[in-house]
């Protein structure tokens, strides 16, 4: 249980509160690259700001406000030039470091410049990496855009999904050390979901928690396993401060404002060895929807569709006054103490728990991953049928309801399978 003074300051992330300048000192996924290939302008809102993410005529990515400095007309609407955004109104342009560089009908009355050179607008650092754009919204020195392992593997198909979900990021992240749910919400409410009443699955019998560089982990003995299950020795990834790490994908939890966050997958699947060598040419994105249009209701088909509706199902914005922590919890208690500890190091100046300065260290970085043997070495499209996971993602991608078909296409041809129909 936390006090009401506490989950306001877990929860709030907008400027100038405690825990958006913490999550302000990370990298933050905010789009895909693929996305600018047809439309080089979008608009975002993170950690409460509202800002535009384009891509001009030179290929350079900028992010500023949205609101033009002039009478603040929507630059969601601009148009890309060489050098930066022109705003659709009277054709003031800005360029990724927020500095004005044209006013069109001021310039033939002010050919010195003196009022373009005074007009400054908010703009953040963008960098791509695994077909993602990154925003850092922070104090400079900006920490290092981690390079994890994950974004150099070969032979892999991937793909990006958003979501956008009304509610808060924390009880999101909150999910991502919590090991007891997997049995209920994905386990044995999709047995009742599909009609059933049994048998229910294995029981989780250890739980266990452990703290390194780059966030924490999780590990679990359950029914019919033993100590030496991989699920125990080396366990899943709650990464630091709003990710989630299962091996194959991330899911990172980034927070849109105090009530909404935008859910963010990239999923890699090693195609089989009859299909390498395979380069994917451009990393898709797709939005996933999470309630069913007829009904109103949530759709609970897919894996981060049945998290959702426990997330949302906590409210906007958990009140954790009421909650009452048991066993299973000591990871909840964990992070949060964690996120006080970081706030207070932010406070005296300092970095926080897992931010990356040091180059050296910054190239292909693992992290704890139960099948990385399989991931690097590959196998064979029979091996993919007969294995007791990964045949599943053969028939449906089984994270996120919604695959456009297209996008379904192309996997299967990734995979070897366009032929079967």
């Amino acid at each position: 249980m936390l006090s009401a003074e506490k989950n306001r300051t877990l929860t709030q992330v907008g400027p100038g509160t405690p825990m958006g300048e913490l999550l302000r000192r990370y990298w933050q996924p905010v789009a895909a690259e693929s996305e600018f290939e047809k439309h080089p302008v979008k608009p975002v809102r993170l950690m409460g700001e509202d800002l535009v993410l384009y891509r001009d005529l030179s290929g350079t990515y900028g992010l500023i406000a949205r609101r033009c400095k002039h009478r603040s007309a929507d630059l969601a609407y601009g148009f890309v030039e060489t050098c930066g955004l022109r705003c659709h109104y009277h054709g003031w342009t800005y360029d990724h470091e927020g500095r004005c560089v044209a006013q069109p009908f001021e310039e033939k009355f002010d050919p010195e410049g003196r009022l373009k050179k005074r007009i400054r607008t908010t703009a953040y650092p963008v960098q791509a990496k695994g077909g993602l754009l990154w925003a850092y919204l922070g104090p400079q020195p900006a920490p290092l855009l981690p390079d994890w392992e994950l974004f150099s593997w070969k032979n892999g198909f991937v793909q990006i999904v958003f979501v956008e979900v009304p509610c808060n990021w924390l009880q999101a992240q909150e999910n991502s050390i919590d090991p007891v749910h997997f049995e209920w919400m994905h386990d044995n409410w999709k047995l009742r979901l599909q009609g059933k009443t049994g048998p229910y699955a294995p029981t989780h019998l250890k739980l266990g928690f452990d703290e390194f560089e780059y966030g924490f982990t999780y590990k679990r003995v359950r029914e019919g396993a033993d100590e030496n299950d991989p699920l125990l020795a080396v366990g899943r990834v709650c990464l630091w401060p709003n990710g989630f790490f299962l091996g194959e994908h991330f899911e990172w939890r980034v927070p849109v404002d105090d009530e909404n966050l935008l859910s963010v997958t990239w999923s890699f699947i090693r195609v089989p060895k009859e299909a390498e060598p395979y380069v994917q040419k451009s990393v898709p994105a797709w939005t996933s929807p999470i309630r069913d249009p007829q009904t109103g209701r949530w759709i609970t088909s897919h894996v981060v569709n049945q998290d959702i509706v426990a997330w949302v199902g906590q409210g906007r914005i958990a009140d954790r006054t009421k909650e009452n922590l048991g066993a299973s919890d000591r990871g909840i208690s964990m992070l949060r103490k964690q996120l006080f500890k970081d706030l207070d190091a932010v406070a005296d100046g300092q970095d926080p728990k897992g931010l990356i300065r040091d180059p050296e260290r910054n190239r292909r970085i693992e992290l704890p991953n139960i099948g990385r043997k399989l991931y690097l070495e590959g196998m064979t499209l029979e091996e993919y049928r007969l294995h007791p996971f990964w045949k599943n993602l053969l028939q449906d991608f089984r994270w996120h309801y919604g695959q456009p078909e297209e996008i379904r296409r192309a996997f299967r041809e990734a995979m070897g399978l366009a032929a079967e129909g």
